[in-house]
């Protein structure tokens, strides 16, 4: 008997590379204002908040908060142009997702990132993959640590918090997976390294989505 029968995936940098969509967006804004711009390996450490959080770790401390609200407008009208001109799939997790369900492991999504591009890029890349839900950052609703759509996502799936593995690739989804109370699965391939995700807690640390499939 499986000890795990569902999986809920962060999306950025956990099934999707989408670092350099992101990067380039942000870059134009951060020129528009004469400011800095950043490498795609400086801004795996600026995401992973939503498109706030993102504005604030690029722009310089103080900013004004007018400020700081027109660029995340400017951005979501950058990334809107090109938020899969370059995002793609990590290798392996098209199989590794065909072998979940041919294993009838449930399956959802649950990303700090807008939900219409979340769902957006779901549907593109992994359209014949049956998620019980996909959820990104919605109105009124607490983004990631906030476990409510992760017990959204467990409560459709018919599972208890116990028998799901939450993954992902940062401190906030290992304190998700934790306030959700659910085991937590730290990838190393995203945008965050294994010294944060032991650090928040991580249950398993895998480098290679195959690996997911020795814990289940």
């Amino acid at each position: 008997m499986k000890k795990y029968r569902g999986v809920i995936f962060d999306l950025d940098g956990t099934l999707l590379d989408t670092i350099d969509d992101i990067s380039d967006s942000m870059n134009d804004v951060l020129k528009q204002y004469s400011h800095p711009t950043f490498t795609s390996e400086e801004y795996k450490l600026k995401i992973g908040g939503g498109f706030k959080n993102l504005a604030l770790n690029s722009f310089p401390k103080g900013t004004l908060e007018k400020i700081i609200n027109e660029s995340i407008e400017l951005f979501a009208n950058m990334y809107d142009k090109r938020y899969m001109n370059k995002s793609k799939p990590y290798e392996g997790i098209d199989e590794l997702l065909d072998i979940l369900v041919d294993k009838d492991i449930k399956l959802g999504v649950n990303s700090n990132k807008r939900n219409d591009y979340t769902n957006n890029l779901v549907n593109n890349f992994f359209q014949k993959i049956p998620f019980v839900a996909v959820y990104g950052e919605c109105k009124d609703i607490p983004t990631k640590p906030d476990p409510t759509l992760v017990l959204k996502i467990t409560k459709a799936m018919d599972l208890k918090p116990e028998e799901i593995l939450y993954v992902g690739d940062t401190n906030t989804d290992m304190m998700t997976a934790g306030n959700a109370g659910i085991d937590s699965v730290g990838v190393l391939w995203g945008f965050r390294s294994y010294e944060e995700l032991n650090k928040y807690g991580a249950k398993y640390i895998i480098s290679n989505p195959k690996e997911l499939l020795d814990i289940i």
